[in-house]
């Protein structure tokens, strides 16, 4: 058998490029009555709040948000910036060009695929309308299974829907959330994608001082897989 039998990847900042808010979010902020600079300042000290789901769906959760900020918006006014928003996260999200070409691959190989991610509501939203949703055979998106990575519950919620074991998936990230070491604790192979334009990524928590696999670009991960399948054919030879 293959070392592994999976790849599970992070979505932000692994299979798309560096992430940064872009100005389309800036008329979230003047629909609900705040400076851009106020709702910005809420959405980072609050993202694992929000990225569990127990603030509600996007409307609840974006009035929650609101009174962070201290603004009382119309409920018509909340509705329209839940849509907004939805299309601000939209358009911070370009995958990366080697993101389709590495899942196809690695399902040439054999291998089952899939994305677990810290996210907010606007994720599970769109991610059907990428190109690499075809190519995915589980989705782990934490606002909808209550807990943020590095939770072992996040990766082995993977696990149960692949029915696999961990110790036969691979997990690539870029590092945030501290899902590396998460995902080795939950007992699955790690590896971080150290891709140049990370230097610029909007990351939280960040796994520091990782000393595991670092991988220069996506599709580097068909080398770790091949080497492991190498190795275990020459390991029974």
């Amino acid at each position: 058998m293959p070392r592994f039998q999976a790849v599970l990847f992070d979505f932000f900042g692994t299979l798309t490029r560096s992430v940064q808010r872009g100005e389309a979010h800036h008329g979230t902020a003047r629909l609900l009555g705040c400076t851009n600079e106020t709702l910005a300042a809420v959405l980072d000290r609050t993202f694992y709040e929000r990225a569990t789901g127990r603030l509600g769906n996007a409307e609840a959760t974006l009035r929650w948000v609101c009174a962070q900020a201290g603004v009382h918006p119309s409920d018509g006014a909340v509705q329209a910036a839940v849509a907004s928003r939805h299309r601000a996260v939209r358009a911070d999200t370009r995958l990366r060009p080697d993101a389709v070409p590495t899942l196809a691959a690695l399902r040439q190989r054999g291998l089952r695929t899939g994305v677990i991610s810290d996210c907010t509501h606007e994720l599970p939203a769109f991610l059907p309308d990428l190109a690499i949703a075809p190519l995915l055979d589980v989705r782990v998106f934490s606002v909808q299974v209550g807990r943020c990575k590095p939770d072992p519950e996040v990766y082995l919620a993977a696990c149960r829907r692949l029915e696999l074991p961990p110790e036969a998936c691979l997990f690539v990230g870029d590092g945030g959330s501290q899902e590396l070491t998460g995902a080795e604790r939950a007992g699955m192979a790690a590896a971080r994608l150290a891709a140049p334009d990370l230097a610029e990524h909007m990351v939280f928590n960040a796994d520091l001082g990782w000393s595991g696999p670092v991988l220069g670009s996506l599709r580097e991960v068909l080398d770790l897989v091949d080497a492991g399948v190498a190795a275990t054919a020459h390991g029974h030879g």
